[in-house]
This record gives structure tokens, sequence and C-alpha cells, in this order.
């Protein structure tokens, strides 16, 4: 299991109970943290193979994971379960994701210090050999772009950038796994001006 899944030790434990129990009922686990605070907060994003969670799958998944840590009981203090879809500018934490979002701009951070920096901003062109390809954009004038490799081991923490691009993919998939159906909307606003001679003919 990859460490951008369950970073912490505990996650990992978290991890080993609940990710069998999502992917009986079909789905994959992508992400969970155990978060501090006053009450602790299990966190766990969980997605379809194709993509496209929703809330009624989100409420199974609660369901199904509450009673497998009842019987576990991996925690001594309280904590507060919360599952949701990974959003839009999603978590990349399995090697497939640079895959499948291969195209669309992602932040990335490495562990330890790659050419002087951690921090790399650029769009992701899939993965070879383990190694996650980023082609960052050009840092001088006449330069090009250029793509680098990252180990996938080297990776701290990776997110998808939002991105008119990525919302209108997110969009499309949602419409063709028939979440969205456009008949439900009477109207489509817009924050474009009008055009006059539109509405002069419309009148």
């Amino acid at each position: 299991m990859s460490d951008l899944i369950a970073k912490a030790p505990i996650d990992r434990r978290m991890a080993e109970i609940v990710e069998p129990v999502i992917a009986d009922l079909g789905y994959e686990l992508v992400r969970i943290r155990l978060m501090g605070g006053k009450t602790h907060t299990l966190q766990i994003m969980a997605d379809r193979p194709d993509g496209g969670i929703e809330v009624d799958d989100c409420a199974k998944i609660s369901t199904a994971v509450s009673a497998a840590l009842d019987v576990e009981d991996p925690l001594e203090e309280a904590y507060t379960l919360e599952v949701s879809s990974p959003g839009i500018d999603r978590p990349l934490t399995r090697l497939k994701d640079f895959d499948i979002w291969a195209g669309y701009e992602a932040k990335i951070e490495t562990t330890e210090l790659i050419d002087g920096r951690r921090r790399f901003r650029g769009e992701l062109a899939g993965v070879e050999d383990g190694e996650v390809l980023l082609t960052l954009p050009p840092q001088g004038a006449g330069q090009e772009p250029v793509t680098i490799g990252l180990q996938f081991d080297w990776l701290s923490d990776a997110k998808l950038v939002l991105t008119d691009e990525l919302i209108t993919e997110m969009l499309r998939q949602r419409k063709a796994a028939g979440v969205i159906n456009e008949n439900e909307f009477d109207e489509i606003v817009t924050d474009t001006a009008e055009d006059p001679a539109a509405a002069s003919e419309k009148d």
C-alpha cells in the first residue's frame, strides 16, 4: 500500500481494516487519515473504479466501515467517521492516478530535495517504469517545457490543480455516468452580458 493513501502508522493500520470492506462493496480506497483535535476524525476518501461516487455511496461505505471498526476496535479514543469523494482537485495517491489524469495540471511534493526543490507544478505526462512524468512549464524566455521523471516512492503529496479543463472533464464524466441530467435544468445562467441585438430580436 502506498504511503500516499495512508501515511502514519495508525493510518496504515486503519487502512488494513477499511480497504477490504470498501473493496467488497465495489469501491476503491483513495486516502485515509486520522485527524487530531478535540475529537478525532477518521477521514476516508473513496471512489468507484471508473469514478463518480455519490452521497448514497458514501453512506453505504460509512455504514459498512463503522460495523467493521466496531468489531476490530482499533482506537481507544472517541472519533467521528467522515466518508467523502475525492473531489475535483483530488489527491493523487496511486500510481495509476497519474496515468488516468495525464494531460491535467498537478502539484507534487517530494520527501527529499530534487535538484534543489521539493515542490513541482506542471502537466501530468503519464507513468513510465515506476516514474511519474511531469512536464514543467518554461523557466524563462526562449526556454522549452521540460518533462521530468519522479520515482513514485519519492512523493510525499500530490493533487490535481483546479482548472476549467478539469471541471469540464469531471462534468463530462458525471453526465456520461448518468449523474447529471440536462433535462432537469430549465435554464442555464451565465455571467456573460446578453447581446443587445439578440435581445431586440427576442422582443
